[in-house]
């Protein structure tokens, strides 16, 4: 008799339901793996970035010659010397400090090793969007130091224009390449950002890690949690529908 019923469970069930049941678990768990995946990389960054404190800094002839040998180069302490060209200044939008809007200024360094773009600090907006805050490029040469830093590109809501360039420019994500041909310039494929003790530029408020690997396991958990709980709420379903049929 119960071979029956189990029999008889089997054929009224709707085999689309449990398709979009399979599909709902597979993703809500590949969600919970990925989001676990990014918390072990962010600790491994992190050990890297405290191992890095402890080393001297690299040369950008040092550091180039490290990438050839398809080193990981992310947060490398690095110590350049060249000019800045000051007729090309950038401003990365939407960037904040302490809840206020405002940019961070990009600055090009020509340097014996190559041209690079160094990141000089934050400076803050107005509300005005159409308004600028007004910076003043740094001029002559220096030697900076900092942390090389592979630039991720992120989704925007819209293309770039660089048809009608007027300097200072406003930019919504560092494209290194689109960049280097609007200036006519080749600009080696990372950005140095400005050690936060070091007295030239802005406000240095750039932090390696926005989003620490707690705060990915917690997402982790809670995308497992939805998936165990989208799985126990259709088995319910599909019990009551069984039940509901029998009487």
């Amino acid at each position: 008799m119960q071979l029956e019923h189990i029999q008889a469970y089997f054929r009224q069930l709707n085999w689309l339901l449990i398709i979009i049941t399979l599909l709902v678990f597979s993703g809500l768990i590949k969600l919970g793996l990925w989001q676990t995946t990014r918390a072990l990389e962010k600790e491994q960054r992190l050990a890297r970035i405290s191992a890095y404190q402890t080393q001297q800094a690299l040369s950008l002839a040092q550091l180039q010659q490290l990438n050839q040998t398809e080193q990981e180069i992310n947060d490398v302490p690095i110590s350049a010397k060249g000019r800045f060209d000051t007729e090309h200044l950038l401003l990365l939008d939407n960037q904040t400090n302490n809840g206020r809007l405002g940019y961070r200024v990009l600055q090009i360094l020509h340097t014996n090793n190559g041209n690079v773009l160094v990141n000089l600090g934050w400076v803050q907006g107005f509300i005005d969007r159409d308004k600028l805050p007004q910076v003043k490029p740094i001029s002559g040469e220096h030697k900076v130091r900092g942390n090389i830093r592979i630039i991720e590109q992120g989704i925007v809501l819209s293309e770039q224009d660089y048809e009608q360039v007027t300097w200072p420019l406003r930019i919504q994500q560092i494209e290194l390449d689109k960049i280097s041909q609007l200036i006519g310039q080749k600009l080696l494929p990372f950005v140095i950002y400005l050690d936060t003790n070091e007295q030239l530029g802005f406000e240095k408020n750039w932090r390696p890690i926005v989003m620490p690997p707690e705060k990915h396991r917690a997402y982790a958990f809670q995308w497992f949690s939805l998936a165990g709980a989208w799985l126990i709420l259709m088995l319910s379903a599909s019990v009551w529908f069984y039940r509901n049929q029998d009487t």
